[in-house]
C-alpha cells in the first residue's frame, strides 16, 4: 500500500500545485486538517472513497486521472513462453498458468453452483469478477487476472468467451442457451470436474465465500450490486477497470483491515 498510497500523494501535491491552493485551503474543502493533507501528499495516510470522489470535483478531473489509473488496455492471451504473442488484443498477458486457473475455478464454480436456475452468464461474470478483485484487494496478487470492461450490466471478463469457446472444444462445458422468465440465458455446465491440485487453500475459502454470499442473487440484483463498488463507479463506459482501483472501496465492499495500513 505505501508505493500506491506515494504515487496517489504525489498527484494530489501536483495538481494542488497547479490550481495554486495551499494545503490549508484543501484542507478545509476537504474538512480536514492540513497536516492530515501533508500526511496524504508524503504517502503516509490512505484516503477514503469519498475524499477520492471530492478531491477529483476539486480538481475537475476524472478519478482515474487522479490516481493515474488511465491506460491503454491491450489484452493478449499468452499461450507459452516459447510461442509468438497472439496479435488479438486483450489486455495485459495472461499467462498459461492463469488460464488455467481460470478453467478450473470456471470449473469449480459451476459444480458448486450452476444448476441454480439464476446462475446464467451475466451472474457469472459479476462473481468472477468479485473473485479477482477481492482477491488482488486481501492480497495485493492477481488470482485469475482477467481483464473486466465497464458496461451497463456491470463488469465483464474480456478473456472470457475465448476461454470458454477453448473449454467447449475441448469437452469440459456445454453451453445451453434458454429462456428464464421471458428473457433470454446463456449457462454453461461442467463436463468434469475442477482440478484444485495447484490452488491454496486461501485462494479456495476466498472463492467459497464469494460463492456464499452471490450464488443466490439474479443477474438484476448481482448488476446493481457491482454498480455501486468503487472499481467500477471509478470508471468510464466500455473503459477497464483498474485492480489498483480497489484499495479505494468503501468499507460494505472491502475485504481487508485497513486499521495498520492508515496509521
Amino acid at each position: 500500500m505505501t508505493k500506491i498510497n506515494k504515487k496517489l500523494g504525489g498527484n494530489i501535491r501536483e495538481m494542488r500545485e497547479q490550481h495554486g491552493i495551499t494545503q490549508q485551503k484543501l484542507a478545509n474543502l476537504l474538512c480536514l486538517s492540513r497536516p492530515t493533507i501533508s500526511q496524504i501528499e508524503l504517502g503516509e495516510r490512505k484516503i477514503s472513497a469519498d475524499e477520492l470522489l471530492k478531491l477529483a470535483d476539486i480538481f475537475n478531473v476524472s478519478v482515474e486521472n487522479l490516481v493515474g489509473l488511465k491506460k491503454e488496455p491491450k489484452i493478449i492471451i499468452k499461450k507459452s513462453e516459447k510461442k509468438e504473442k497472439a496479435k488479438s488484443q486483450i489486455r495485459i498477458n495472461v499467462p498459461q498458468k492463469n488460464i488455467n486457473k481460470f478453467r478450473e475455478i470456471f470449473l469449480y464454480i459451476l459444480n458448486k453452483v450452476g444448476s441454480k436456475p439464476d446462475l446464467g452468464e451475466t451472474v457469472l461474470y459479476k462473481i468472477l469478477y468479485f473473485i479477482d478483485f477481492d482477491f488482488y484487494e486481501k492480497y495485493e496478487e492477481q488470482l485469475i487476472g482477467a481483464t473486466y470492461i465497464k458496461n451497463h450490466y456491470g463488469p465483464t471478463p474480456v478473456e472470457f468467451k475465448k476461454i470458454t469457446e477453448k473449454m467447449i472444444d475441448a469437452g469440459e462445458i456445454i453451453k445451453v442457451k434458454s429462456i428464464y422468465f421471458e428473457y433470454p440465458q446463456t449457462k454453461y455446465l461442467p463436463v468434469r470436474k475442477a482440478d484444485l491440485t495447484e490452488f491454496k487453500a486461501n485462494e479456495i475459502e476466498l472463492i467459497d465465500d464469494i460463492l456464499n454470499r452471490l450464488s443466490d442473487m439474479n443477474a438484476s440484483q448481482i448488476s446493481e450490486y457491482s454498480h455501486n463498488d468503487v472499481p467500477w463507479m471509478t470508471t468510464e463506459n466500455q473503459g477497464t477497470i483498474e485492480y489498483e482501483s480497489v484499495f479505494y472501496r468503501t468499507p460494505s465492499y472491502s475485504v481487508r483491515e485497513y486499521d495498520k495500513d492508515i496509521q
